[in-house]
């Protein structure tokens, strides 16, 4: 019988096959540091672009802020224009009603009755005058509470002598409705 030693056959395939292992641990630590690197990249490539996206955010909101800073000025403008419209509107529709309450103080003064004096001040008016009689004042009284463009007088004096007595009464203006006026 024939001896044969495998012996160093056996020592070469062992060789080879640790090269092989050797090999394949290098080629996987190669790719796995691949994978590593592509991961980390892409990562740092998603990171960029979040970046530049908060960035362009970050922009258009200050632009955003600015156009809302001048929309708040433009809306306080309007308002103020707004409201100085409203005033002009105001004094322009009182006009008339100033020689309307002229025109209804000359319509109400009885007979024998006589202003001296008409002092405006905001919506009331103050009014003194002479009189023969205490009751043309009364009946001067009757007449502007009558008048649906004042209300109710108040007299605050009455003196004076026998023929001529002197009065003073306040009175406050209103703003008749558009059907009392006709």
């Amino acid at each position: 019988m024939a001896t044969i030693n495998l012996r160093p056959w056996r020592e070469e395939r062992a060789k080879e096959r640790q090269q092989k292992f050797g090999i394949n641990l290098f080629v996987s630590a190669v790719v796995a540091v691949g994978i590593v690197l592509a991961v980390g990249y892409y990562y740092d490539l998603m990171k960029d672009r979040q970046l530049e996206r908060n960035n362009y955010l970050r922009a258009e909101a200050k632009k955003l802020d600015k156009q809302i800073a001048e929309i708040k000025k433009l809306k306080a403008k309007r308002a103020a224009l707004l409201e100085r419209l409203t005033a002009i509107q105001d004094l322009q529709g009182s006009r008339p009603l100033i020689v309307r309450n002229f025109d209804e103080l000359v319509r109400v003064l009885p007979d024998g009755v006589h202003y001296s004096s008409i002092d405006r001040k905001g919506e009331k008016v103050a009014i003194s005058g002479r009189s023969t009689d205490n009751l043309e004042v009364s009946a001067l009284m009757r007449s502007i509470d009558q008048s649906i463009w004042f209300g109710e007088p108040a007299l605050s004096s009455v003196g004076g002598t026998q023929n001529k007595k002197s009065f003073k009464l306040s009175v406050p203006l209103v703003k008749p409705k558009k059907e009392d006026e006709q």
